[in-house]
């Protein structure tokens, strides 16, 4: 059943400090029991995509609520909603990201419901999203085979704070002279740490792969809370 969208509009507070609202987010959605996920991209990527993908993944798994950003509309989170999920819609009115205290503002919308998992998909671009504390356990990103495989070259920050880098559009690869063998050099170099999953929204691709690893931190979450 279709769930209602709350509309929040949130304007940045420049004189708060990111880092110390992102930590005690952190510590109250610990004690909440409250996984949070912060999924990032370009415009196209296959943001939403992936996030309603996910949803039909996991949802017999973790209770699952959205957050969704954007400069304006409520389109992501009226598709988000029509799958009977929780969705908040953050309109940020001109800002290029989410950080904590507009996430402590979007989270509040949800109330006492018991979310296992939020999802932020945060507004689309590669460069501040990268540079917020949004308060969430892990950061995520999507690249699609359309972008190019040089993106680690001119969004370092953003390949290097991110815990899994989703290769979105694999069906379009052989249309193109993207090298993944490049990309994953390029990536690793900034990052050693990070999972890539090669995916493809469109055909399914990867998707299973993907879930499993998110489910098993959210479930790392839960452990390390007993």
């Amino acid at each position: 059943m279709t769930q209602p969208v709350k509309l929040i509009e949130v304007k940045e507070g420049i004189l708060e400090d990111d880092g110390k609202v992102a930590a005690s987010l952190r510590a109250d959605l610990q004690t909440r029991e409250t996984f949070l996920l912060n999924l990032m991209a370009s415009p196209g990527a296959g943001k939403t995509s992936l996030v309603l993908h996910t949803i039909k993944t996991l949802r017999n798994k973790l209770e699952i609520c959205v957050v969704e950003a954007d400069i304006d509309s409520t389109v992501d989170a009226e598709a988000v909603a029509n799958e009977g999920i929780s969705a908040v819609q953050l309109r940020t009115g001109g800002f290029c990201h989410v950080d904590a205290a507009m996430m402590r503002e979007g989270i509040a919308a949800f109330g006492d419901k018991k979310c296992d998992m939020i999802i932020l998909e945060n507004v689309g671009n590669l460069v501040c999203p990268a540079e917020f504390d949004t308060g969430a356990h892990k950061n995520v990103m999507i690249l699609s085979i359309p972008e190019g495989d040089d993106k680690p070259l001119k969004y370092p920050l953003m390949f290097s704070i991110c815990d899994a880098v989703l290769i979105n559009k694999m069906d379009y690869i052989g249309l193109s002279d993207f090298d993944m063998e490049k990309l994953t050099e390029r990536i690793h170099r900034l990052n050693p740490n990070a999972e890539i999953f090669r995916i493809s929204c469109r055909t399914g691709e990867g998707i299973d792969a993907w879930s499993e690893w998110l489910f098993r931190e959210v479930c790392n979450f839960r452990n390390s809370k007993l």
